[in-house]
C-alpha cells in the first residue's frame, strides 16, 4: 500500500466531471448553467441548489467542475456562515472580486439547510444578499431542501436533485479503488459495506479504508465484524481506546466525535488518562498542550458563542493529543472514570445549598449572586463558626434553613441551631403569658393604649406649636424685606 496519509475520500475524489458516478439529471441541468456562466451570460438564477442525500456526490460535481473548467473554488461549510459577517467577509468578497491572476470563481456554500432561524444572525438574508450581487456562480447544497425557513433560497435558485447511489455503483467505485491501493478484497465485502452505507459513498470509502490500512484485506469475516458498529456510539472507554490506538488524524477525530458523552465530558476522560497511557514525558506534555489549546478554544466559544471554532476543539483533542504519541508504546491500560465528575457528584449536594443560599441572600441583599459568594458567604462562614449567639440572630434574621445554617456553621451547627431555638422560644413566651393571664392582659392593652394617645397628642401640640413659631417668623422677615424697599 501507498504511504500518503491522505484520506481516500480526498486522494479518490473525482478530477473530471464524467467521474461523478451516477448523476447524470443532475449534470443536464447544472452544466449548461455553468457553461452560460463562463460564456459571460448571466443566467436569470444566479445561484444552483443541489439537494439529495449525503454522500451522493453534491459536493464533488463542484469541486470536479471546477478543476476541469480551472475555475477558483471558494468553499464555505454550514459553521463558516452562521453569522452574517462571516458571509459578507468571505463569500461576498469573493463573489464581487475578480481573482488575483484574473481566474473566474465558482463559490460553493455546503450544506445550507444546517442554518437556523434565530442562532444564524441574518446569515439567510446574506446568503439572499450575495447571490443579488454575485459575478460568479454560486452553488449550494442540502440534504432537504424543503424547510420553510429555505423557499426564499429555492426561489432564487435552480434546483438540481441528486439521486441515491445504488449499492452496484457503489461496489464499483470501492473496488476500483481497492485495485488502485492494490489490495485484497472480496466482492460480498463490498457489498456489504455498501448496502450499511445506504447509498452514502463517502461512509462506504472511509469504511474501506478503515479496514484495508487495519487488517492488509478486506474480506467479508472482516467486514462483518467491523462495519456493523459504524453508526454506533462510542461508550467513553472505547472512544479512548479508539483515541490512542489511532495512526491518522482523522481516526482520532472520528473518534471523540463519535463519543455518546458530550465534548466537555470527554475532554476530562482524556485529561485523565493520558498519564495512563503515555509513558514519555515529552509525549505526555505534547498530548496535554494539545488538549489546553482545546480548552481555550472551548472557553472562547462559551463566552462570545462562536461555534465555528468547535471544529478547532476536536481537532486538538482529537489528533493532537493521539499524535502526540512520538516514543510511547500503545499498551492496554485499564482507564479510569475522571476524579474531576467523581468530586462533582460528591459535592453536588453542597453545591445546591450553596446556590440555594446565595441566592436567598442576593434577593435580600440587592446585590449579585456571585457578589454574595465572593464577600459576603466567606465572613458569614466565620461567623457561624466563631460566634453561634450572633449566627442565631442572622438566621432568624434573613430566614435562613437548616440546611444553610449547616453549610455556614459546619462543626458548629448544632450549637446555632440550640441559640435559634432558644431565641424562637423567647419570642413565643410573651404569647403564652397572655394565654393564662387574662385579667393583665387586660389591663395591659388599655394602659399601653392610654400612653400611645397621650404621647401622640403631646407630639401634634409640639408641631402645632413649631408650624406657629415659623409662621411669625416668616411673616417678621416678609415686613422687614418690605420696608426696606
Amino acid at each position: 500500500m501507498p504511504g500518503e496519509r491522505l484520506p481516500w475520500v480526498i486522494k479518490y475524489r473525482p478530477k473530471r466531471i464524467s467521474d461523478v458516478a451516477n448523476q447524470e439529471q443532475a449534470k443536464k441541468l447544472f452544466i449548461p448553467w455553468l457553461q452560460s456562466w463562463l460564456r459571460g451570460r448571466i443566467p436569470e438564477k444566479k445561484a444552483a441548489l443541489f439537494y439529495g442525500p449525503p454522500g451522493c456526490g453534491k459536493t464533488s460535481l463542484v469541486e470536479a467542475a471546477a478543476h476541469e473548467y480551472k475555475l477558483e473554488l471558494i468553499e464555505m461549510n454550514a459553521s463558516d456562515f452562521r453569522r452574517k459577517e462571516d458571509i459578507e467577509r468571505i463569500a461576498k468578497t469573493a463573489a464581487t472580486q475578480l481573482s488575483l491572476f484574473g481566474r473566474r470563481r465558482i463559490i460553493l456554500l455546503d450544506e445550507v439547510d444546517g442554518i437556523s432561524g434565530t442562532a444564524d444572525r441574518g446569515g439567510l438574508e446574506a446568503i439572499l444578499e450575495l447571490i443579488r450581487v454575485t459575478r460568479h456562480p454560486v452553488v449550494m447544497t442540502a440534504n432537504d431542501p424543503w424547510s420553510q425557513r429555505l423557499r426564499s433560497l429555492r426561489e432564487a435558485s435552480l434546483l438540481v436533485p441528486f439521486n441515491r447511489l445504488s449499492n452496484r455503483v457503489v461496489v464499483e467505485v470501492l473496488s476500483r479503488i481497492c485495485e488502485a491501493e492494490h489490495v485484497y478484497c472480496e466482492r460480498a465485502a463490498l457489498m456489504y459495506i455498501a448496502k450499511r452505507a445506504e447509498g452514502d459513498l463517502r461512509s462506504a470509502i472511509n469504511d474501506l479504508q478503515a479496514i484495508a490500512e487495519g487488517y492488509g484485506k478486506v474480506t467479508l469475516d472482516i467486514v462483518e465484524g467491523i462495519v456493523a458498529s459504524r453508526d454506533r456510539e462510542y461508550s467513553p472507554f472505547e472512544a479512548l481506546r479508539h483515541l490512542f490506538m489511532s495512526k491518522y488524524a482523522w481516526q482520532a477525530k472520528r473518534a471523540v466525535t463519535h463519543s455518546n458523552v458530550d465534548y466537555d465530558t470527554m475532554m476530562q476522560w482524556i485529561n485523565e488518562n493520558i498519564p495512563n497511557q503515555y509513558t514519555d514525558p515529552e509525549d505526555v506534555w505534547r498530548a496535554y498542550e494539545a488538549l489546553s489549546r482545546a480548552s481555550v478554544y472551548l472557553g472562547r466559544i462559551k463566552r462570545s458563542m462562536s461555534w465555528d471554532l468547535l471544529s478547532y476543539v476536536f481537532d486538538m483533542m482529537g489528533p493532537g493529543v493521539a499524535l502526540a504519541r512520538k516514543k510511547s508504546k500503545f499498551k492496554w491500560v485499564k482507564y479510569s472514570f475522571p476524579q474531576r465528575i467523581v468530586m462533582l457528584a460528591r459535592t453536588k449536594e453542597v453545591r445546591e445549598v450553596r446556590e440555594a443560599l446565595a441566592a436567598h441572600l442576593a434577593s435580600r441583599l440587592h446585590v449579585s449572586k456571585a457578589k454574595v459568594k465572593l464577600e459576603v458567604l466567606p465572613f458569614l462562614s466565620i461567623i457561624f463558626r466563631e460566634r453561634p449567639d450572633y449566627a442565631a440572630r442572622i438566621a432568624i434574621g434573613y430566614g435562613l434553613t437548616e440546611r444553610m445554617v449547616k453549610y455556614l456553621a459546619g462543626p458548629a451547627a448544632n450549637e446555632v441551631m440550640e441559640h435559634v431555638n432558644m431565641l424562637l422560644m423567647r419570642m413565643e413566651k410573651p404569647s403564652k403569658v397572655t394565654e393564662h393571664a387574662p385579667r393583665t392582659t387586660t389591663t395591659a392593652p388599655a394602659t399601653a393604649t392610654t400612653t400611645a394617645e397621650e404621647a401622640h397628642s403631646h407630639r401634634r401640640r409640639r408641631s402645632t406649636t413649631r408650624r406657629t413659631t415659623r409662621r411669625r417668623r416668616r411673616k417678621t422677615s416678609s415686613s422687614r424685606q418690605t420696608t426696606l424697599f
